[in-house]
């Protein structure tokens, strides 16, 4: 129990110096990675961005050493890396890695099945149309779940034939 708050000077050490290298090394291996290794674009990019935060914190603690953590941090971003050049070549591990994105709402019309495989109510949708400032569904032409989990509302615009919905089946 007397070592609950602290336990002795070296340990203190320890951590420190581990959580100096850690963070430095790790901040090192994102910016040679690139930006794709924190990013939000979907399940696995999410995945790698909790995996290295936990390998982070197991080399502070001294739970693994930093070269076990080191060699982790390298493997998950290589993976991430493999994974994402991988489906960027191929269609099929493209569906297999990444899911589509589900449209919610179309035209004035709520998508009632899509909501319920998505497990999204109404609210929760006019909760964002709210976040994007406007007043009216009226002024809504889409409402979309992307890969990312992140929702997007999409105005109604005057004239442009290619829209950022291409990639959506608006056949409702």
């Amino acid at each position: 129990m007397k070592e609950l708050l602290f336990k002795d000077w070296p340990s203190l050490g320890n951590i420190a110096l581990c959580a100096i290298i850690s963070y430095l090394a790790l901040f090192l291996f994102i910016r040679i990675s690139g930006k794709r290794t924190l990013a939000k674009l979907n399940a696995f990019d999410f995945v790698v961005t909790v995996t290295l935060g936990s390998t982070l914190s197991s080399m502070i603690l001294g739970k693994t050493t930093v070269a076990e953590g080191l060699v982790a941090i390298i493997i998950i971003i290589l993976l991430q890396y493999a994974l994402a050049w991988l489906a960027n070549k191929s269609q099929t591990a493209e569906n297999v890695i990444n899911s589509s994105p589900t449209l919610l709402f179309y035209n004035g019309l709520f998508l009632k099945d899509a909501m319920d495989k998505e497990v999204i109510t109404q609210e929760e949708i006019y909760a964002e149309v709210r976040k994007y400032r406007l007043h009216r569904m009226e002024d809504v032409k889409a409402v979309i779940l992307e890969l990312s989990g992140d929702i997007t509302v999409v105005k109604k615009a005057e004239g442009s034939p290619a829209t950022s919905l291409e990639d959506l089946d608006t056949e409702v």
